[in-house]
């Protein structure tokens, strides 16, 4: 069974669903609670509003640190990989190590997997990322500085947002929060 529980930020509301093998996914803040919780029921349809369970109470914290700006380290968060393809499980490994206020580029993550073409499928992998922030793809972007795309409500927005909010160098494109 799929529980899943929303909880205030300081940019919105976000939330947490997880089964006895970990998280299965993770929903970024939102303006308010019934948008995220149709998101939830729209990828887990027979999933349950539950209580934090207290394994993830620590993941929550972080994530309402980061999005307060403050660094927080979510690497701890257990994840249920049982849905995950191999390749994928790889990338997220390597974004999860990649500390707040930092980045990597695809090609970056390409090369830490032994081939510098892989770019546009460690792209691919992050486009389809279950648990955005817990696993950073925002931390990933494209050659030259730029951001690269972010499949998340808001898009690259969104993406230059959470790096503002971590302090990370390629978020310095203007003022983000006009």
């Amino acid at each position: 069974m799929i529980r899943y529980a929303l909880f205030e930020t300081a940019i919105g509301v976000a939330g947490l669903a997880w089964g006895d093998e970990g998280l299965v996914a993770c929903h970024l803040p939102e303006r308010d609670a019934e948008t995220a919780r149709r998101g939830f029921l729209r990828r887990f349809p027979d999933a349950v509003e539950g209580e934090v369970p207290a394994v993830l109470a620590s993941t929550v914290e972080g994530i309402q640190a980061l999005m307060r700006g403050e660094k927080a380290d979510l690497s701890a968060a257990p994840l249920d990989l049982s849905r995950t393809p191999e390749f994928h499980a790889r990338v997220y490994e390597i974004a999860r190590a990649i500390p707040a206020g930092e980045t990597l580029t695809y090609g970056e993550i390409a090369e830490k997997l032994g081939d510098k073409l892989l770019a546009r499928d460690v792209g691919q992998a992050l486009g389809k990322n279950p648990w955005p922030i817990v696993v950073p793809c925002h931390r990933v972007t494209a050659a030259g500085g730029k951001p690269g795309g972010f499949s998340a409500r808001g898009g690259v927005e969104t993406k230059l947002r959470l790096l503002a909010i971590e302090g990370a160098k390629a978020a310095a494109q203007g003022d983000l929060f006009a």
